[in-house]
């Protein structure tokens, strides 16, 4: 079973609703997510904001932020999570933004990613990636550390079993 199979078994589980901001990732985290048959039960939606304008104009992160530091910064991974979950009407969101390469972007290296998640009660957690591999490894693992990420917050037997190795490391 797959991280996102185990990860939307336990939304279920818990009667709760995921979104999903996405940069660098593109849609893949959405992907994988409705990959899995029933995923309707829990998951409401995505917005791939790859437009650094459109992650103020639609997930209603600080403009200021975005203009100081660029796309690629901590805080905007958490802002992005918290705006989807509201943009959207979910109990859970969750982001990814970073730069896959080819080029750094924002002064960033390649391979630094930055994976978010907002929940219920004022959870929110960001964390800081530094992959290697290409362009595909570094994206592929972008949505299953988001996944983790959610998992971890998400508790229960989510993470059991989980075998799976992924490019990125």
């Amino acid at each position: 079973m797959t991280v996102a199979a185990r990860v939307l078994g336990r939304l279920v589980e818990r009667g709760e609703t995921l979104a999903v901001a996405e940069s660098l990732t593109g849609g893949l985290v959405a992907a994988d997510l409705t990959s899995v048959p029933g995923a309707s039960r829990s998951f409401r939606g995505s917005l791939t904001a790859y437009a650094t304008a459109l992650k103020g104009e639609i997930l209603g992160v600080d403009g200021t932020l975005l203009a100081e530091r660029g796309a690629v910064d901590p805080e905007v991974a958490r802002q992005m999570a918290a705006g989807v979950r509201r943009a959207l009407g979910a109990d859970w969101g969750i982001a990814t933004t970073g730069v896959a390469g080819p080029e750094p972007q924002d002064g960033q290296p390649v391979g630094t990613v930055y994976v978010a998640v907002a929940g219920p009660s004022g959870v929110e957690k960001v964390s800081a990636l530094r992959l290697n591999g290409s362009r595909a490894d570094i994206r592929r693992e972008s949505v299953r550390s988001v996944l983790e990420l959610l998992a971890s917050e998400l508790g229960g037997n989510v993470r059991a079993q989980d075998t799976e190795q992924t490019g990125g490391n």
